[in-house]
């Protein structure tokens, strides 16, 4: 069966059986990870189902950030999947069930899973990348002010006097995870797309310092120069 028919065939079912609220982690942030995941892979030898169905399902159990089981979402969501795919799709080669299951389990930062196959790291590299560039950017914003949380601490605004805490405040998450991606990265296309898209993060942490001290027209250099990728600064 191509590829494109299980992937018509996975979004029906998710618009038709899968409630939640959560708009950072909907079916069209399932459809982008995939998205980006083709892009890793294309010059691989990966099992492009395996990758499809972990992408489309990765998040099928997603616990909010705040959640005290948080870390076990993954692992939970694994075994939906495999349920998902037993009662739903009985046509999907079962031989491929413990493939997913495992990128499934690894795709998440919380759970600190090392992802062991190729697939496995495609697919959390592309879903890493989510959280990087433009769509990051909108994403840790939309997820923080569902939580209540203030966008920044306007006196302190990179944490330069006071602990980083990305529990009170969104753009600490910055400092806290989300600059450190692109060394996690798994593969090296991954690690590429991450840098580039981390350096767009710096520049909107420069350009709203810069705002904070009243230059609406320029960026903190300073900011570019400490937080700028290796190949940036170099």
């Amino acid at each position: 069966m191509p590829i494109a028919h299980w992937q018509e065939r996975f979004e029906e079912y998710l618009h038709h059986n899968w409630l939640q609220d959560d708009k950072a982690h909907d079916v069209a942030h399932f459809r982008r990870v995939w998205k980006t995941a083709q892009q890793i892979m294309e010059t691989t030898e990966a099992d492009w189902l395996v990758v499809l169905t972990a992408c489309y399902f990765h998040d099928i159990v997603n616990l909010p950030k705040n959640h005290p089981e948080r870390h076990l979402a993954s692992t939970q969501a694994a075994q939906e999947t495999l349920r998902i795919l037993d009662a739903h799709f009985p046509d999907f080669p079962r031989t491929l069930y413990d493939a997913i299951a495992h990128a499934v389990r690894a795709h998440s930062f919380s759970a600190q899973i090392a992802p062991q196959t190729l697939e496995a790291k495609i697919v959390q590299d592309a879903d890493r990348l989510e959280s990087l560039g433009a769509i990051g950017l909108a994403r840790v914003f939309y997820i923080s002010g569902s939580l209540g949380r203030p966008l920044f601490d306007s006196e302190d605004p990179l944490a330069c006097g006071r602990e980083l805490d990305d529990s009170t405040y969104a753009l600490d998450h910055f400092q806290k995870k989300l600059l450190k991606l692109p060394e996690s990265m798994q593969t090296e296309a991954g690690r590429k797309l991450a840098w580039l898209n981390a350096d767009f993060l710096v520049n909107y942490m420069a350009k709203l310092c810069a705002e904070l001290k009243g230059d609406y027209c320029g960026i903190d250099r300073g900011v570019v120069e400490q937080f700028a990728s290796p190949k940036q600064s170099s």
